[in-house]
């Protein structure tokens, strides 16, 4: 058997934006991933299902599994034969013993990468409107791992940090913030230094607290604190009011669930991010083609034959496209049929295949396609509807109550999924996600199969659609429903929820 691979992939401080490409490559081709605790769960939610994983735990005074165990996991997956990513959060280099990690693989001649991470001391400032350095205050950065071993003294020298006069930056030092600080006030810095705490940076919890070295453990004591956070101290801090910008964001602050197909998922999610939002994308919902489509194999044997295809949904255009090019059918195929789309999303993927539809429903669901369209037939056409394995009967009866011929072919089926790296039913118990957003009925059903046993009041839900909203409604949650069944109206609707919670 062949030597595998390991890779030291950085996940950077949270936000999934943050992530390198080099990194999320690599990590789409992982067969084994290695993670920790500090890994942001927006990048564990880009890990492929076909991964195997294995968590190593790594958070202050909980380490799930210690770091030599760590070293001959690597070491042992990889003379397996298997292509290991081993997911740090932060930079691997940047007290995260990665060293550590390659001197074994090393000595046993096992290949290995280091993907560098985009780091905390320097984005987490960032996000909070404090550059590290600026010319008028600073011209030196200084990192210093603020842990300590439990019962010993640091083995730092807080008059050397105090004489550099750079900006300092404590990583992993909260539990031990008044000796830090009483550390840099023994070693001659003024009282008055500004200083700040910043936690969950990059993400929807973040927050900071400015004060000054000699007030910051008493203003975090009376403001609260949550892990994991950095320290700031320097006189850049005095500039995190005049140029902060993340919290201006329309939607910085909020967790937002999406739930679409994976395939589906990255618009939206995207969209929801450029406002602000952290978004944890955990499709409820994934879809397959049948195994069996010779129902669509014997509509193609007549194509010319249909005066309308009817399409509900983007994946049963890509299915439908994606047999005909099997069979080596081109568009000339469908002769003088026109087609009708349930709304946007499918007139786009239409149109990616070069055909535009001729009609879309005034509201974008099943019911009004049906009767609109049944209101344009005249009686005897011939209709074919490619679609879900269990799609909306009333549009089929809509349209042969107007005299149609209906072929309604099931092409793909809607198979619900969970995550089993991230807890849904405990996020939402813990109040740490504020908002999630269903496209379609069917990703309703899909996250309840996913969070058993929830409470769903308090589950707020923004629902794209009539149908959509009964189903989420149909569970007690908290529905609220764009005014048009498209992305941009739904992502409004998410805005106007956050910012009617803030009054």
């Amino acid at each position: 058997m062949s030597v595998g691979k390991v890779w030291l992939v950085g996940a950077g401080p949270g936000d999934v934006g943050l992530f390198t490409i080099k990194g999320k490559e690599i990590l789409e081709k992982a067969e084994v991933v290695v993670y920790d605790s500090l890994v942001g769960q927006g990048i564990l939610s880009q890990i492929p299902s076909s991964a195997r994983l294995i968590n190593v735990g790594k958070r202050a005074n909980h380490h799930t599994m210690p770091q030599e165990e760590i070293n001959q996991v690597l070491l042992k997956e990889a003379q397996a034969g298997s292509r290991v990513v081993r997911l740090k959060g932060g930079d691997p280099f940047l007290f995260g013993r990665g060293g550590e990690e390659l001197e074994l693989l090393a000595e046993h001649g096992i290949p290995y990468e280091v993907v560098p991470g985009v780091t905390s001391p320097i984005s987490v400032p960032a996000y909070n409107g404090i550059p590290v350095t600026h010319r008028d205050f600073t011209s030196s950065l200084h990192i210093i791992t603020g842990h300590k071993r439990a019962g010993k003294e640091y083995d730092i020298d807080f008059e050397a940090l105090v004489r550099t006069r750079g900006t300092l930056v404590f990583l992993m030092g909260i539990a031990s913030l008044g000796d830090i600080c009483a550390g840099l006030l023994k070693g001659g810095m003024d009282a008055d230094m500004p200083a700040a705490v910043l936690q969950k940076g990059t993400t929807a919890g973040q927050k900071r607290v400015v004060a000054t070295v000699g007030t910051l453990k008493a203003e975090v004591d009376r403001q609260g604190i949550e892990t994991p956070a950095i320290i700031v101290v320097g006189k850049v801090c005095t500039l995190a009011d005049e140029f902060s910008w993340y919290e201006k964001l329309p939607l910085a602050g909020w967790k937002i669930l999406v739930t679409r197909p994976r395939n589906l998922i990255s618009q939206t999610a995207a969209r929801l991010r450029e406002k602000g939002a952290e978004v944890l994308e955990l499709p409820a919902i994934r879809t397959e083609a049948l195994s069996d489509e010779q129902r669509l194999y014997e509509a193609f044997d007549h194509l010319g034959n249909y005066q309308w295809i009817v399409f509900t949904s983007p994946t049963g255009v890509e299915i439908f496209f994606a047999e005909m090019q099997k069979r080596e059918l081109d568009i000339r195929s469908l002769g003088t049929a026109k087609i009708a789309a349930i709304g946007e999303g499918t007139k786009k993927k239409l149109a990616q295949h070069g055909l535009y539809a001729d009609f879309l429903p005034s509201v974008y669901d099943g019911d009004t396609l049906g009767t609109e369209l049944a209101a344009k037939l005249s009686g005897g056409e011939h209709i074919l509807i490619p679609r879900a394995e269990k799609g909306n009967e009333n549009l089929v009866r809509s349209l042969a109550e107007a005299g149609a011929i209906v072929d309604d072919v099931p092409t793909y089926r809607t198979l619900y999924e969970k995550s089993l790296l991230i807890d849904e039913k405990k996020e939402f118990e813990a109040g740490n996600i504020n908002c999630v957003v269903f496209t379609s009925a069917s990703t309703v059903k899909g996250f309840v199969e996913g969070t058993k046993g929830l409470d769903y009041t308090k589950v707020k839900a923004a629902c794209i659609g009539k149908q959509t909203k009964a189903a989420a409604d149909a569970w007690g949650m908290e529905t609220y429903m764009s005014e048009k069944a498209t992305i941009d109206s739904l992502i409004t609707l998410v805005e106007k929820l956050k910012r009617s919670e803030e009054k």
